[in-house]
C-alpha cells in the first residue's frame, strides 16, 4: 500500500463520527473501557467494539488488560498530536465564536494526551521563556542551562533525558489559545511532577483540572505569574 492510500485510510477511519467522538475522549491520556467509550460516544457496546477494533488495526489505540477488563488508549503521542491538531480546524471554522461545546473550563486548564494545556499552560511557558528555561526553536523547545538547573527542584535531571526516544520537548499549537504549549517528554514529565505537588485536581469524566489554592501559591512563587 502506497503512502496516499495509507493516509485515506487513516483519515478515514479517523473523521467517521462515532470513531472521532471516542478518540477525543481518549485526548485526556487515560485508559478507558469499551462501555465507558460507548457511553460518551452514545454507542451501543456491540458497535464501540467494532468501532474499536478498527482503530486498533490501523495501529492508532493499544489496549492493556487488567484481571477482566480491557482497557484503550492512544498507541503513542503522535496520535495525540494528530487528534489535537484536527481541533485547530473545529476553531479555525468557528473563529468569530465560541464553540458551544467547549467549556471556559476546559479552555483554561486541561490536559492534552499527558501534558497540560489550555490558557494556564500558555502562561507558564511563556513565563518559562521569560525567565530564559525555554528557548522557542523551529518546532521545539530547547532548555538553557539555567533551565536545567530551575527544573532540578522538579526532581527533573537532564542526564535522564540523554537516551530517550520521545522528543524532548515539541511545541503543540492549542486549539483554544492559537499559541503553543510544551509537549514531549519534558512536558509530559512536568505536568506530572505538577499532579504530585497538588497543583491541579481533575474534573471526573473529563480533559478539564482545576488549579488548587496549593497550585495558585507554588505557581505564582516559581513562574511569578498569577493564575486563577
Amino acid at each position: 500500500m502506497d503512502v496516499s492510500e495509507n493516509f485515506t485510510q487513516i483519515t478515514a477511519l479517523i473523521c467517521e463520527p462515532s470513531r472521532a467522538k471516542i478518540l477525543w475522549y481518549l485526548l485526556d491520556g487515560s485508559g478507558y473501557t469499551a462501555s465507558e467509550l460507548a457511553a460518551f460516544a452514545n454507542l451501543s457496546i456491540t458497535s464501540a467494539s467494532n468501532h474499536l477494533s478498527k482503530l486498533l488495526e490501523a495501529g492508532l489505540l493499544k489496549v492493556e488488560h487488567q484481571g477482566r477488563y480491557r482497557y484503550y488508549s492512544f498507541s503513542n503521542a503522535e496520535v495525540a498530536y494528530v487528534i489535537e491538531a484536527l481541533a485547530q480546524l473545529a476553531q479555525l471554522k468557528n473563529k468569530r465564536k465560541t464553540i458551544q461545546s467547549v467549556s471556559t473550563g476546559m479552555k483554561r486548564c486541561r490536559t492534552c494526551y499527558d501534558h497540560l494545556a489550555g490558557t494556564v499552560s500558555i502562561q507558564l511557558v511563556e513565563a518559562m521563556q521569560k525567565k530564559n528555561y525555554l528557548k522557542m526553536e523551529d518546532k521545539q523547545y530547547s532548555v538553557t542551562k539555567k533551565g536545567w538547573d530551575w527544573l532540578l527542584q522538579f526532581n527533573i535531571k537532564q542526564s535522564e533525558y540523554e537516551n530517550i526516544r520521545r522528543p524532548l520537548t515539541r511545541q503543540c499549537l492549542d486549539w483554544s489559545e492559537r499559541r503553543s504549549h510544551l509537549a514531549g517528554q519534558l512536558g509530559a514529565d512536568l505536568l506530572k511532577a505538577m499532579l504530585q505537588r497538588k497543583w491541579f485536581r481533575k474534573v471526573q469524566f473529563s480533559r478539564e483540572m482545576i488549579v488548587t489554592a496549593k497550585g495558585r501559591k507554588e505557581i505564582g512563587d516559581l513562574f511569578g505569574v498569577t493564575v486563577s
